[in-house]
């Protein structure tokens, strides 16, 4: 009888034994399967990587950004249009997110976040827009004459000072933007570039119309 009991006892030890190697086997297969997901999130965190022209797309676009919320806020007291003011209101809402969304980007890595004065100051280092108009170096930008002949207009002749300058300022941001679909790598920087492609595109148009509908002749001093 404690023959029995003794095997009986020996019999339980070794399926105990069994189960935790089974045990420790399945533990060793799940840390495996977490490394192996740990490295496919460090290859998705790398293909999220940025190039020199992501960051030179960021720090150009949101001083031009800028300057465009700046003529935009002009328009309330001063546009004659409420085409105008309406077209100033939606540039308003769609450009402040930017900035803010492209500032965060340039502090995430670890870049220089252009300051409000740069609106009007000149091209962030590392920007090369060969062409462009204004004092800044980037397309589109108004210098600071320009912006003080804005901002005494008033009633038709700030419609069609502010329509004439803001196709100009539409047209070198699409030229910023078409520069990064063409040669950026960050996902959400070309993917913005490309919705201001389309957004700004169909804004000239409907500028362009609306100054045609005006019959204005241009008091920008730009070129």
């Amino acid at each position: 009888m404690r023959k029995t009991r003794t095997l009986t006892r020996r019999a339980v030890l070794a399926a105990v034994a069994v189960t935790a190697a089974f045990t420790l086997a399945a533990c060793g297969n799940d840390d495996g399967g977490s490394d192996s997901s740990s490295g496919s999130g460090n290859s998705s965190t790398a293909a999220g990587g940025h190039n020199e022209q992501d960051v030179s797309f960021a720090q150009g676009m949101i001083p031009h950004h800028r300057q465009a919320l700046e003529m935009a806020k002009l328009a309330a007291g001063r546009a004659s249009s409420a085409e105008v003011e309406d077209l100033a209101s939606r540039i308003e809402k769609a450009q402040d997110p930017e900035i803010k969304t492209m500032s965060g980007w340039l502090t995430s890595w670890g870049e220089d976040v252009p300051t409000a004065s740069d609106s009007t100051a000149g091209s962030m280092p590392g920007m090369d827009h060969s062409g462009s108009s204004g004092s800044s170096g980037m397309p589109g930008m108004m210098d600071g004459s320009d912006m003080a002949e804005l901002e005494k207009a008033s009633g038709a002749d700030f419609d069609s000072m502010f329509l004439t300058m803001m196709v100009e300022h539409h047209e070198g941001a699409v030229d910023m933007a078409e520069v990064e679909k063409d040669k950026g790598e960050y996902g959400p920087a070309t993917s913005m570039a490309e919705d201001i492609v389309t957004a700004q595109t169909a804004e000239i148009a409907e500028m362009n119309k609306l100054l045609g509908k005006s019959g204005t002749s241009s008091t920008s001093s730009t070129s």
